[in-house]
């Protein structure tokens, strides 16, 4: 970390919003005018509409993730968490990686934390739950739902592979039904290579607390979503939930209960829990509370955009809906950047800040490949989609929002390929325990029980 007598830029997270805000800042500022740092415990940025995709394996997952470094060349990037933040002296307390934390000074901040998964308080979540937050997840997905194939394979005990070919997923929103849909897909496809396995065999879950799915693109599109997965052999149960899952036995509300290796919770998400120690005002639920022109209430330096903020949405109040405020997604979250980015640069320099107003564009999701609901709103007219016209939304939709031209194009490849060559359904688990074969290899072997027999009898004589 360099030291400099420019005013600090302080940006807290390097998820969507953070690295799209800094780019912005950094564009517009003045050489030497600031100097802009960016606070997060991973160097990378992950694009997470792609994750279902990735547990899929329709995309590497290297080219969902951006390196801040690369991407943010002329910035500071601090591998850390932002602990504590003293508003009254203007520092924040960073803890590294490796090491002691530390006071760092600022003297414009913004808080992009992002969300985390939302979970509950429900016996043996903790141990067999995996969430679809981060790439990590999403690679570790694909890995365990494939080695559930292999364990099934290997075994004759019906309740064995009973447990491995049931996989629940918990969340019907883009998350759940989009991940449910890939992975699904994906374990049909790798079915064809197993001797002993089929479609049949397998069972998948989907539970919601909700009375629908995919409630972002509107009550008829989440009925046919919800019907098309059904037609492909997913249950779905709504208006439940999941009391408990120790050891992989699952009870559903409903009085349902199975036994499975593959706990999926995708049930929503909230803003980042570090928060409440920064002392900035949030809303009833832990958001960060803003103005429309994305300012902390209360201050005039402290920014804030994303999953982790409670902002106001000026263009659906302008149309008469009272206390709305802005969806946690990727449309407002790219827009909002621009929009804070300008704003730092304004309140620096002194000028008035603009507020934050877009109006909703409309929702896309994915089922699967060829397969997806689309929502597009231009104007007061909404075109409804469905099928493989969706998909192909989805996909162009996300993939040029993606950040980078070099992973919109990484990203693009990956697709093409996957047009003229089969999926691949190998799985890599191994990657979790890359030491484990090499520490079996290297300890030291126990002493042959024929070669220690003669020392025995000499010590006798």
């Amino acid at each position: 970390m360099s030291t400099t007598e420019r005013p600090r830029i302080l940006v807290v997270g390097g998820g969507y919003v953070g690295l799209y805000a800094a780019k912005r800042i950094m564009k517009k500022m003045r050489y030497g005018e600031a100097t802009v740092t960016v606070v997060d415990p991973r160097s990378y940025m992950t694009y997470q509409p792609f994750l279902p995709e990735v547990a899929a394996g329709s995309i590497s997952p290297r080219h969902v993730v951006v390196p801040l470094r690369r991407v943010l060349p002329k910035a500071e990037v601090l591998t850390g968490r932002v602990t504590s933040i003293d508003q009254d002296r203007k520092v924040a307390v960073v803890t590294p990686l490796v090491g002691e934390a530390y006071e760092l000074p600022f003297d414009y901040l913004v808080i992009a934390l992002g969300a985390v998964s939302r979970t509950f308080p429900i016996p043996g979540l903790a141990e067999q739950g995996i969430g679809m937050k981060g790439v990590e997840e999403g690679i570790g997905l694909r890995n365990h739902v494939l080695e559930q194939l292999d364990k099934a394979e290997s075994t004759t005990d019906e309740n064995v592979r009973r447990k491995a070919l049931t996989f629940v997923f918990v969340g019907g929103g883009f998350a759940g039904a989009e991940t449910i849909g890939e992975v699904e897909d994906m374990a049909r496809d790798a079915a064809k290579y197993y001797s002993t396995i089929k479609r049949e065999d397998m069972r998948f879950i989907l539970v919601d607390a909700a009375d629908k799915i995919l409630p972002e693109v509107g009550p008829k599109l989440g009925t046919w979503g919800k019907e098309h997965l059904e037609s492909r052999g997913i249950e779905i149960y709504l208006n439940t939930s999941m009391d408990s899952c120790v050891d992989g036995h699952v009870v559903l509300k409903n009085g349902l209960e199975v036994d499975s290796n593959t706990i999926v919770w995708t049930a929503g998400v909230k803003p980042n829990p570090v928060l409440a120690r920064y002392g900035l005002p949030l809303g009833p639920r832990g958001h960060v509370d803003a103005q429309p022109t994305l300012q902390v209430t209360g201050t005039d330096y402290i920014w804030t955009a994303g999953d982790n903020a409670q902002v106001p949405d000026v263009a659906a109040r302008k149309a008469g809906v009272e206390n709305a405020w802005c969806p946690p997604n990727a449309q407002h979250a790219l827009r909002q950047a621009k929009v804070l980015g300008d704003n730092v640069i304004s309140g620096m320099r002194g000028f008035p800040q603009a507020e934050y107003s877009h109006s909703n564009k409309g929702a896309v999701a994915g089922l699967g490949l060829h397969k997806g609901v689309a929502m597009i709103v231009m104007g007061k007219t909404k075109i409804k989609l469905k099928g493989r016209l969706a998909w192909y939304m989805h996909r162009g939709y996300h993939g040029m929002a993606m950040p980078t031209w070099n992973r919109k194009i990484r990203v693009f490849a990956d697709w093409t390929l996957a047009m003229f060559l089969k999926r691949e359904v190998v799985s890599l688990g191994a990657l979790e325990t890359p030491r484990e074969e090499f520490y079996e290899a290297a300890k030291p072997a126990p002493a042959p029980a024929a070669a220690a027999a003669p020392a025995e009898k000499a010590k006798a004589s």
